[in-house]
């Protein structure tokens, strides 16, 4: 009984989680885009080594409301609907807009240090990757409401949010940020001012927008404790994915221009932050409603949704090299034996510390009071992308 109950309980989180992560083919999209706009990471030194920071920005911002939506679903403090909702909702909402501005900052502030040593630039440059992140991450603001009416959605029609919203919205956000940064760098650098003042006047947009929401949730501490425990989780991850825009600059020198490998980028780090969110996020609902001890020692007990999101992940690596392939005209046999195997490597590499991290956030966060859902996702999203990014880089390197 037990093993019919567990062979239901894996196939059934295989099976949503290998929805889920078929969206992330949609990644391929976004890393054509950068395939085939690599002249445009010409203009400066920093513009393709702040691409991973602009995706896990976005990353950090969705990865942080998708977790709280679905947590709170399960456990009933926010609503199904987008009318007549409970305060939690709207003031989840409004902590977003004010996190998106603070997320910009922060991880632009890092980039000075990082840039300065490893990217070749100089403190002058700040401005202008300041103006060019809040204008991008202003434009690419709604990309995270999206996941309202998904979680929405999928928890009516009796499915789990936990696995399936995230990933969708990872994808969804990685397409639309990447076509956002193409835009905002073309109009920063070949329009001369009237392009510099059309990115500004987006970025001031989201100021004005702060302004307007900070006044009025200023002494509220729903909005406060939210804001707080996301802060913490900024400061870490701010450094984290300057390393990953450090990581893939070496990247960049490796394969010069194999276009294969920068279309198939973007959909690697989205499926790797997705095993783990819906490893962590299971995890943090299961600690919420009582069915999982605090402990290390209990992964035992959320093994068959740790190796059902792994064995998920590794079908959708296969797909990935297919089609990474084909959409760069060079698919044959041979060759798509040998992307697969990298990637497949790539894969074993980096699910093996994603699981443990995410695993581990869930439970300290849990253990010492705090909200897993603030820091879980955001967290592995971000080590997510610099995990995956070693991961390549060590085999790229390893097969020469």
């Amino acid at each position: 009984m037990a093993a019919a109950m567990n062979s239901k309980v894996f196939f059934k989180t295989f099976r949503e989680a290998l929805i889920a992560y078929i969206f992330d083919l949609g990644g391929i999209i976004a890393g054509f885009i950068v395939a085939s706009n690599l002249n445009v990471f010409q203009f400066a030194p920093w513009t393709i080594a702040i691409y991973p920071a602009v995706i896990s920005a976005k990353g950090v911002i969705g990865g942080l409301f998708s977790g709280r939506l679905s947590t709170a679903l399960h456990i009933g403090t926010i609503y199904p609907r987008l009318f007549g909702n409970t305060k939690t909702f709207y003031k989840l909402y409004e902590a977003i807009i004010l996190l998106t501005l603070i997320t910009s900052v922060a991880m632009c502030s890092v980039s000075v240090i990082f840039g300065s040593l490893f990217w070749g630039i100089t403190p002058e440059d700040f401005l202008d990757i300041l103006v060019v992140v809040i204008g991008t991450m202003t434009l690419g603001l709604t990309i995270s409401f999206l996941a309202i009416p998904i979680s929405f959605i999928t928890f009516k029609r009796g499915l789990d949010p936990d696995i399936l919203v995230y990933p969708i919205m990872s994808t969804v956000a990685d397409i639309g940020i990447t076509s956002c940064y193409i835009i905002m760098l073309n109009l920063f650098f070949l329009f001369s001012n009237l392009g510099k003042y059309a990115v500004g006047f987006t970025g001031l947009f989201l100021v004005f927008l702060v302004l307007y929401i900070l006044p009025r949730n200023i002494h509220d501490e729903e909005f406060g404790k939210t804001l707080r425990e996301s802060l913490l989780t900024l400061v870490f991850v701010a450094f984290i994915v300057n390393i990953t825009g450090t990581i893939l600059k070496s990247i960049s020198e490796v394969v010069e221009d194999r276009r294969v490998v920068y279309t198939v980028y973007p959909a690697l780090i989205d499926a790797i932050g997705d095993v783990g969110s819906v490893i962590g996020s299971t995890a943090t609902t299961k600690l919420a409603l009582g069915l999982l001890k605090p402990s290390f020692t209990a992964i035992k007990s959320h093994a068959i949704h740790i190796f059902a999101a792994w064995a998920a992940s590794m079908v959708m690596f296969i797909l990935a090299s297919g089609t990474s392939l084909a959409i760069n005209r060079i698919f044959v046999l041979h060759a798509f034996f040998s992307f697969a195997s990298l990637l497949l490597a790539t894969n074993v590499i980096a699910v093996s510390a994603i699981v443990l991290i995410s695993y581990a956030v869930s439970i300290l966060t849990f253990r010492r009071g705090l909200d897993p859902d603030n820091f879980v996702i955001p967290i592995e999203s971000s080590l997510a992308d610099s995990t995956t990014s070693v991961a390549l880089l060590i085999v790229l390197l390893l097969t020469g």
